[in-house]
């Protein structure tokens, strides 16, 4: 208790609740000490004439031990100002949980509505790309001079080593597994049939995309969250330039033409780490893994690599951009700006991925 205040007294008397003292912050404890004694009695009226000093505290615990049957009485005009205000503050009830398994139909139509609005916000983001990609091909005013190399060296020439590597060890994985099952059959000329195909068709434009998606996909998102973040956004708008045209076009036409490049490379690099493989733990000629390479690997196959690529680089520019968009918060939502970037770009590559497969199944 505060010794600069007067600690108050509750008594009861034939119904009527007595407080005296300082119903302040301080002693308000010690008011709802002495009115356990008392609390259940019946109380009609209250009666503060007594009280020399007191707050919003004491007003909130007059107006807890008051109720409809109650009667105030001898309360000065200052304490029945805070009385009344304390009143008319709204208790805040907790909303009830929602039983678990139960989705009701509000619910339903609330979920509804906003992945709606939201695939028409990627809607309009994609047409806005596209439209302005192919207005920048034949008017570059808008565009700061050098950053298609630079995005270009970024996405591709840097991200060329962990590709090849990675790649390079695809193809001698799947070359000794491909291997061990075959020799069981003597047929194991038929493994660069397997490795051909696969990298071409698969592993190399698909682990291709997974890679830039973490690696450069990541960057756009928290780079344009950022920018939004320090509104450098809004300053391009200011200065009449379309922040889709002035930033994420230079890294979409990067995007188009590197992941096809790195697509091709990965292959090649794949095919390397077979052929190694082949002549060494095979025992096959370099002629024969050559020559079979030829026979086995289509000019069709390279082609559905490119277009698998070129549709994979497409999602990460637009998952990218779209998170780093509609970050919320400060430098943590940067952060989940961009990891949602990346986990929802491979997602929907492998999605992708298998609805090219089912295509090509029945076409090719």
């Amino acid at each position: 208790m505060n010794p600069k205040h007067n600690s108050p007294s509750v008594s009861l008397d034939q119904e009527v609740l007595t407080v005296s003292g300082d119903l302040v912050t301080s002693t308000v404890a010690d008011a709802e000490q002495s009115l356990t004694k008392i609390i259940d009695e019946k109380v009609s009226i209250i009666d503060g004439s007594g009280i020399t000093e007191i707050d919003s505290s004491g007003a909130v615990f007059i107006n807890k031990i008051t109720t409809d049957e109650t009667t105030l009485r001898g309360f000065s005009p200052g304490a029945q100002i805070l009385l009344k205000i304390s009143r008319s503050v709204k208790k805040i009830t907790p909303e009830e949980p929602s039983k678990p398994g139960k989705m009701t139909l509000e619910r339903f139509g609330g979920l509804f509505l906003r992945e709606l609005e939201r695939a028409t916000e990627i809607a309009v983001l994609i047409v806005d790309i596209v439209y302005w990609s192919i207005v920048g091909i034949f008017d570059r005013k808008q565009y700061r001079k050098g950053s298609f190399t630079e995005q270009a060296f970024f996405i591709g020439s840097t991200a060329l080593p962990i590709v090849g590597t990675i790649l390079f060890l695809i193809g001698v994985i799947l070359t000794l597994q491909s291997a061990a099952q075959l020799r069981q059959f003597g047929v194991t000329v038929f493994v660069v049939n397997l490795v051909a195909i696969g990298l071409s068709r698969e592993f190399a434009p698909l682990m291709t995309a997974i890679i830039v998606s973490g690696r450069s996909g990541s960057a756009i998102a928290s780079e344009i969250a950022t920018m939004k973040f320090t509104e450098e956004l809004d300053a391009i708008k200011t200065l009449g330039l379309n922040p889709i045209r002035f930033v994420v076009v230079p890294k979409f036409w990067a995007m188009i033409v590197t992941m096809p490049l790195l697509s091709i490379m990965a292959l090649f690099i794949g095919l390397l780490g077979g052929f190694i493989i082949a002549i060494t733990y095979m025992d096959l000629s370099p002629s024969t893994f050559m020559n079979q390479l030829l026979i086995s690997l289509m000019f069709r196959d390279i082609v559905i690599g490119l277009i698998k690529a070129v549709s994979f680089a497409f999602i990460i520019v637009i998952v990218g951009t779209y998170r780093g968009l509609n970050f919320s918060g400060g430098a943590d939502g940067v952060g989940r700006a961009t990891t949602s970037s990346v986990v929802t770009s491979i997602f929907v590559i492998i999605i992708m991925d298998s609805i090219w497969g089912i295509l090509f199944y029945f076409k090719f």
